[in-house]
C-alpha cells in the first residue's frame, strides 16, 4: 500500500461563496417507514417540483448510534417531493429495494431526467463485489435495470443530454492492486443505449487534487453552463492520527467537496478545478451528529432560474443537507486562483 502523503490544513476551509441552510433538510424523523440513516440523496426538478430519491438505511437511529458495529446492511431507497427544495413530502413507502441470491443491496442514489424518463445510477453491494447499477423509470414507481456494471464500480453519475450521439457517464472504479490501495479516479464512459458501456477514459486523478491522499468520485449529475460542464466531486484525505469520530470506534478519514469544469464537447478533459474544497465539514451537524462525522457526500446539484446552484450532500452518512452559491461564483473557482 502506498504511503499517504501529508497535508496542508490550512487548505481545508469552505469557499467564502457557500451559504448553508442551518437544518437538514431529511432525516430520519421524516421518514415513515423504518429508518435510521438518510443520506446520499438524488435531487432533480422537473415542471417546478423537486424530487428525491434517497438512501435509507433500516434500522433504529438510538440503537444504530449506541452499538454501531451491530447494525444490519438492510437498505432501500425513499421518493420525497416537495415545492420548495427544502421541506419535503416523504411517500408512504420506499420506491427501490433491490435484493436476490446474489445482490445485497441498492444504495446512493443519483438522479436524472433524460429522454422523457428518470435515470437513477445506484451502487449495488453484491456478493461477489460493488457494481454501480442503472435503471430507467416513467414514473418513479416501476423501474427498469439497464446495466449493472462488474466489479468494482460505483459512484456513477450521467450527464442530461447524449454527447456525439452517446450517454455519457463519470463512474469510479476501485483499482485496489493496481493502484497500491488507494488513489480511486474518476473516469468517463460513453453508452449508445444505457446497457452497453465503453470508450473508458480518465478524466481526473487523486494526483490532480491537492486536498485527497485517498480517493474522489464523481458526485451529483453535471451542470451545463457556457463555460464547461460543472461538477462536484468528493475528495477524501485520510489521517492516521485521527482517532474517532463519530460512532465507530475508529474514524480516520474527512470527505470535502470539491468542484470542476470540464469541457464542454469532450468531457473527459479537465478545463478547470478549485485548487481548495469547495465545502469541507463544519459544524454540530457535519462534525458531531452523524454516523461517520467529518464526511460530507455529494448527489444532487440544480441550476435555478435565478442562476443560484443548489448543492445537495449527506453529512455524517445520517442527514441530507443544502448549499447554495452563485453560479458565477462557482465558475470563477475553476479558472481563478483561490484567494
Amino acid at each position: 500500500m502506498a504511503e499517504l502523503k501529508r497535508l496542508d490544513e490550512s487548505l481545508f476551509t469552505t469557499a467564502s461563496c457557500i451559504t448553508r441552510y442551518p437544518e437538514p433538510i431529511l432525516s430520519y424523523k421524516d421518514v415513515p417507514y423504518q429508518s435510521a440513516l438518510t443520506f446520499n440523496a438524488g435531487v432533480m426538478k422537473k415542471d417546478g417540483k423537486y424530487i428525491m430519491i434517497f438512501r435509507n438505511d433500516v434500522g433504529d437511529f438510538e440503537a444504530q448510534r449506541l452499538f454501531p458495529n451491530k447494525s444490519g446492511s438492510i437498505t432501500n431507497l425513499g421518493l420525497a417531493f416537495s415545492d420548495d427544495g427544502i421541506h419535503w413530502d416523504v411517500q408512504p413507502d420506499p420506491c427501490f429495494d433491490l435484493r436476490n441470491d446474489e445482490i445485497i443491496r441498492a444504495y446512493d442514489p443519483r438522479l436524472t431526467w433524460i429522454d422523457d424518463e428518470y435515470c437513477i445510477c445506484f451502487a449495488v453491494d453484491t456478493r461477489h463485489g460493488v457494481c454501480g447499477g442503472m435503471a430507467t423509470s416513467k414514473d418513479l414507481k416501476h423501474f427498469d435495470i439497464k446495466s449493472i456494471s462488474a466489479p468494482d464500480n460505483r459512484n456513477m453519475v450521467l450527464f442530461p443530454e447524449k454527447l456525439n450521439g452517446n450517454y455519457v457517464r463519470l463512474e469510479r472504479p476501485m483499482p485496489v492492486y493496481s493502484r497500491g490501495g488507494h488513489f480511486f479516479d474518476i473516469w468517463l464512459s460513453e453508452s449508445p443505449d444505457l446497457v452497453y458501456w465503453g470508450k473508458s477514459r480518465l478524466v481526473m486523478g487523486t494526483e490532480d487534487v491537492p486536498f485527497c491522499n485517498d480517493k474522489i468520485g464523481p458526485g451529483a449529475p453535471p451542470i451545463k453552463t457556457d463555460k464547461g460542464w460543472l461538477i462536484v466531486f468528493h475528495a477524501v484525505d485520510i489521517d492516521p492520527e485521527r482517532g474517532k469520530n463519530g460512532w465507530e470506534p475508529v474514524w480516520k478519514k474527512r470527505y470535502v467537496i470539491g468542484i470542476a469544469l470540464l469541457d464542454l464537447k469532450d468531457p473527459s478533459k479537465v478545463i478547470g478545478m478549485s485548487k481548495r474544497p469547495l465545502i469541507v465539514p463544519e459544524g454540530f451537524y457535519e462534525r458531531e451528529y452523524g454516523f461517520r462525522a467529518n464526511a460530507l457526500f455529494p448527489c444532487g446539484m440544480l441550476l435555478e432560474e435565478d442562476q443560484t446552484v443548489r448543492i445537495y450532500y449527506s453529512a455524517g452518512d445520517a442527514i441530507v443537507r443544502m448549499a447554495t452559491a452563485k453560479l458565477d461564483d462557482l465558475l470563477a473557482l475553476c479558472t481563478e486562483p483561490r484567494k
